[in-house]
């Protein structure tokens, strides 16, 4: 692990180790020009071979649905190989609507989840996999310099340069500070920027769940009154849960027993796929909107969970943090080859321009399918349903639709179409 205090200024430094923090560095350790200068701060302590004792390594129950964006993304970084043996691709989506105890649940929408090029538009990896990839690239790289376990507890920005203070005493100078601190962001509220933000009455429950038949990589979300409950298909015949549902009703169904999780789980996932049963821990998390009204300030940028966090029945939340690391890696790359200063107010505002629109447009759109689909009025249940069989009749509109789910629409940033910078 590196050091603080070592005099020489970095170009970038990270706050942040999580998925957008890592892709990051490893973006410009991989394009920007020989001796760019990267740190970043993790505030999980770097793994070291196997936990002590044989004991297993901590489980995380999510697994998250990969655009064909990021895929390209992580290809350009080298760390797609990793992670292809274990990804299971989308080979189709079907969305159902209808109240939670109806014998029959009509198709109202279905897609064939591929591009032209038959490349799937979307893949489901686990967690843990992706979450060591990623860092395992980072140990390996020898351009980033990293701080761990530590976190940036304050900022001060000149006008060349931004000092980062670390929690455990030290000092990190660079021409700019990329927060990647989460949902919290410590940097964004010292940054003095605000949030859009509220919660909803919901809870998120997640799983992994096996099944006795196979799902030959069909994804179904169904729409209940309570919220979406979406099934994602992963490798063999198992199946990560998404699951919305109201908070108090929430916190009974976690409270329950194996058992009775299951029954409750399978009211919900229906018969088509056989019986069920746990294949992975059960987590249970509040959900929200956040979206910050600026994504930069003097010398600083927002990426990831610190520049927004939308609701989860798309799965869209990493996807579009990802597309802020290609944006952002590719402004600051070709900045650093015209030999601009990479924390210039020039470069940031370009970012800022790029993403927010985007950002705050796919929170607007999750946030209004759950408020749409998220009740049982019985007139709006007819007009939705409605809207849903005419898409589903509209070949082109639903060509549209996977093209924009895959990342691949407007102005999308060369990583994310697989082009090195």
């Amino acid at each position: 692990m590196a050091s603080a205090d070592t005099g020489a200024p970095y170009d970038v430094a990270i706050a942040g180790g999580g998925f957008t923090g890592r892709a990051l560095a490893l973006a410009l350790a991989s394009l920007a020009p020989k001796g760019f200068g990267i740190a970043l701060v993790d505030a999980e302590k770097p793994h070291a071979g196997p936990p002590p004792n044989g004991a297993p390594p901590k489980q995380d129950a999510r697994a998250l649905a990969l655009s064909a964006a990021t895929k390209n993304l992580l290809s350009v970084l080298g760390v797609w190989p990793a992670l292809e043996g274990g990804a299971q691709p989308i080979n189709s989506i079907e969305i159902t609507d209808s109240p939670l105890h109806a014998e029959l649940r009509p198709h109202f929408l279905g897609f064939e989840d591929v591009l032209n090029a038959d490349e799937p538009g979307a893949y489901l990896v686990e967690y843990g996999p992706l979450y060591r990839a990623l860092e395992d690239a980072v140990a390996q790289s020898g351009a980033i310099d990293i701080f761990a376990p530590d976190t940036v507890a304050d900022y001060a920005a000149d006008a060349f340069s931004v000092t980062a203070k670390l929690a455990s005493g030290g000092a990190l100078t660079a021409r700019l500070l990329v927060a990647a601190d989460g949902r919290n962001s410590k940097l964004r509220e010292r940054a003095g920027i605000k949030c859009v933000s509220w919660s909803y009455p919901q809870v998120g429950i997640v799983t992994t769940v096996a099944h006795t038949r196979p799902h030959h990589g069909r994804a179904v979300q169904h729409f209940l009154p309570a919220g979406p409950f979406a099934m994602l298909p992963l490798t063999g015949n198992r199946s990560s849960i998404v699951w919305t549902e109201e908070k108090e009703r929430g916190a009974e169904i976690m409270a329950l027993d194996e058992a009775g999780f299951i029954a409750e789980l399978a009211r919900r996932f229906g018969a088509k796929l056989g019986e069920l049963k746990l294949a992975g821990p059960r987590q249970s998390f509040p959900l929200a909107l956040q979206i910050a009204r600026a994504f930069i300030a003097d010398r600083l940028a927002l990426i990831g969970d610190a520049a927004h966090v939308v609701h989860p029945l798309a799965g869209q939340g990493l996807n579009i943090g990802m597309r802020d690391v290609a944006a952002l890696a590719e402004v600051i790359v070709e900045d650093t080859r015209l030999g601009l200063d990479v924390g210039s107010p020039v470069g940031l505002e370009r970012y800022q321009r790029w993403r927010r629109f985007d950002s705050a447009f796919s929170a607007a759109v999750m946030d209004g399918l759950n408020r749409l689909f998220s009740n049982d009025a019985a007139p709006l249940r007819v007009l939705r349903d409605l809207g849903l069989g005419l898409v589903d009749r509209a070949p082109a509109v639903k060509r549209f639709l996977v093209r924009e789910a895959a990342g691949i629409t407007g102005s999308v940033p060369r990583l994310l179409m697989g082009e090195r910078l």
